[in-house]
């Protein structure tokens, strides 16, 4: 099932977003990394562990957005994903799993760990693939992010894991080609693989001022809340695919 959304917005949101890459370093972020999975990798890690049965993961495959870069740990986007999802009453963990920098080739070197690396493999249900900003900042070919991408999604579901994409956009600077053949390689996967789909993550928060932080790139708190508010519908959708999936209901009422 698809969540479409419309994705208008302004050369100034293409120039928020140029700097995700060029705000940070193209080596990955290992100190926010290694901060972020400390935590227990979710805001709702303690009550997972003191639980008698493990809770399913819902890992979130991205960059220096999914990391929070700039943000304390529970005013990243993730961590309010959790808090939407536990006043919703879902009993599941959401795992930020971002490296600042990181592209659709770093996802997919990844991937292995994030399928078997949170314990026993059933516990990954789901996994968010956030990716594709940094492939379009550094004007990759749209081709090779497409077959990341696509290896990463048919790797996933071979795994009986639920995916949820969310799109990115590219900036301007590679003309309108290479934008529009970059908006439409997340559609024509959402829709070759039939996993749900969010257009762009940061509809409504790239290019305005007051969501940012100083540096007009990366969300401050409130524009991590817009982001999390912003994908709950499509992640709640894939919750409830879980659900009907496995003929049980993951909740707690």
């Amino acid at each position: 099932m698809k969540i479409r959304c419309p994705s208008a917005f302004s050369i100034l949101a293409f120039t928020c977003l140029f700097g995700i890459a060029c705000g940070a370093s193209s080596e990955p972020d290992r100190t926010r990394v290694d901060r972020t999975f400390a935590t227990g990798a979710i805001a709702g890690g303690d009550r997972g562990r003191q639980s008698a049965v493990p809770r399913p993961k819902i890992v979130i495959l991205g960059d220096s957005l999914t990391a929070g870069l700039g943000l304390e740990v529970s005013e990243s986007y993730p961590a309010q994903l959790q808090v939407l999802s536990d006043n919703a009453g879902y009993a599941v963990d959401i795992v930020p799993h971002g490296v600042s920098g990181d592209t659709t080739a770093g996802g997919l070197s990844r991937l292995e760990w994030v399928i078997g690396g949170y314990g026993a493999r059933e516990n990954v249900a789901s996994v968010v693939v956030a990716l594709g900003g940094n492939d379009g900042l550094r004007g990759l070919p749209v081709e090779q992010m497409i077959m990341n991408l696509d290896e990463i999604i048919t790797r996933l579901l071979s795994e009986g894991i639920d995916v949820l994409l969310a799109g990115m956009e590219a900036p301007p600077n590679y003309g309108a080609e290479y934008t529009a053949r970059f908006r439409r390689a997340f559609r024509v996967l959402a829709d070759r693989h039939d996993v749900v789909y969010l257009p762009f993550l940061l509809e409504g928060v790239a290019g305005v001022p007051e969501l940012n932080q100083r540096d007009g790139i990366h969300p401050n708190a409130a524009g991590a809340r817009r982001v999390a508010e912003h994908l709950w519908p499509a992640l709640e959708t894939l919750l409830n695919q879980l659900s009907r999936d496995a003929g049980t209901v993951p909740l707690q009422r």
